[in-house]
């Protein structure tokens, strides 16, 4: 597919590429991860985040889409990983940069497309979760576990 440039005229080539987002992992307890409730689809729990904008790196994203959701400031502490599997958002092909974060001594409340935050205990998650957030919550856990690395920001 191509369109023609505004400025000059000539035929500019359309590519269809994945979609940068992010996911934070906030613990508010040792052992637990905050989630969300989504309000639109696809429903259930995930982590907080959302696609990156226009002029905004990851982290800056990741910040934003947190405060958004659950109202916290965050401080990033490291990047779990990058997650690209093309299924892992069935509307379309996203890659997440997925970071780690702290929140102290603030408080959650539920915002922008978040129903509600619970903070869920990392060995009991609720079944109902969205993307490929368990197979994310998996590799968290193995990296407290010292099983995996984590990526420095």
């Amino acid at each position: 597919m191509s369109i023609n440039c505004p400025q000059c005229g000539r035929q500019i080539k359309i590519y269809r590429n994945p979609a940068p987002t992010v996911d934070t992992l906030i613990s508010l307890k040792p052992g637990e991860v905050l989630l969300i409730e989504r309000l639109n689809p696809p429903l259930g729990w995930a982590l907080p985040g959302g696609f990156v904008e226009i002029g905004e790196t990851t982290a800056q994203a990741a910040c934003r889409e947190a405060l958004e959701e659950t109202g916290l400031e965050i401080s990033l502490t490291g990047i779990l990983g990058v997650y690209s599997d093309p299924r892992r958002d069935l509307r379309r092909h996203t890659i997440s940069v997925v970071y780690l974060a702290e929140a102290p001594g603030q408080t959650p409340c539920a915002g922008s497309d978040a129903g509600k935050w619970r903070s869920f205990p990392l060995d009991d998650p609720p079944e109902n979760i969205c993307f490929d957030h368990d197979l994310i919550l998996r590799h968290y856990r193995q990296y407290l576990s010292g099983q995996r690395s984590l990526a420095q920001i």
